[in-house]
């Protein structure tokens, strides 16, 4: 067994405190001030542990380099990247869905190819070939909400949790895409050369998943 720190990437968000709230029950010693800290590199000795703060899109890419032996990310975002690395473990943590939406006045025969707007133009890509529909997708990095409102977009695909943004905004749900939940990630080199560092962690948060599941 390795002596070296294992190099943890995770997202800023609600991702990162129900993670942080996972690695706890799973044993691992977080201090109380982790959450509040502003760093990127985060270094918990007593755990074993690097941690880097990241934007979630780019989780996969820091795991994927090397950087970051595990990481931790959502399934839209392994969807959109596509990355070469090891999804190992469903974490069953910040549970959503990806969703179609558009305003309540929509009428889907009035254009040809309509615009979907989406931070997932990959996913979305796919998913609409798949229902063989033929679309132009516009990228956009946030407030996905915006496009049917200003007429930038028909229709758009993003993340939905509770509803509760896109009722605000006055956009309703068309059909629900796929449920999407956070995922263990893996360097494929990292699980060579750590693999009892990385089994023992998988283990442990496979065990509290699975006695959070018995509870409920």
């Amino acid at each position: 067994m390795s002596n070296e720190n294992l190099t943890v990437a995770m997202p800023k968000g609600r991702i990162f405190d129900e993670a942080v709230e996972l690695l706890r029950k799973a044993g691992y010693s977080l201090p109380p001030e982790f959450e509040e800290s502003r760093k990127l590199i985060i270094e918990v000795p007593e755990a074993g542990m690097r941690f880097i703060l990241a934007k979630p899109m780019d989780v996969p890419t820091y795991v994927e380099h090397g950087v970051a032996d595990v990481g931790v990310a959502g399934k839209d975002v392994m969807i959109e990247e596509k990355r070469d690395i090891y999804e190992v473990l469903d974490l069953k943590i910040s549970a959503c869905y990806m969703a179609v939406a558009s305003l309540p006045s929509y009428n889907p025969n009035s254009e040809v190819a309509p615009k979907i707007a989406s931070k997932y133009p990959n996913l979305t890509s796919e998913y609409f070939r798949e229902q063989g529909e033929q679309v132009e997708i516009i990228k956009l990095n946030g407030s996905i909400e915006l496009a049917p409102i200003i007429g930038l977009a028909d229709r758009i695909v993003d993340i939905v949790s509770t509803g509760q943004t896109l009722k605000e905004n006055g956009l309703v749900e068309l059909e629900t895409m796929m449920p999407i939940t956070s995922r263990f990630i893996v360097n494929p080199v990292s699980y060579r050369t750590k693999s009892a560092e990385i089994d023992e962690m998988v283990d442990r948060l496979a065990d509290v998943i699975a006695a959070k599941e018995g509870r409920e």
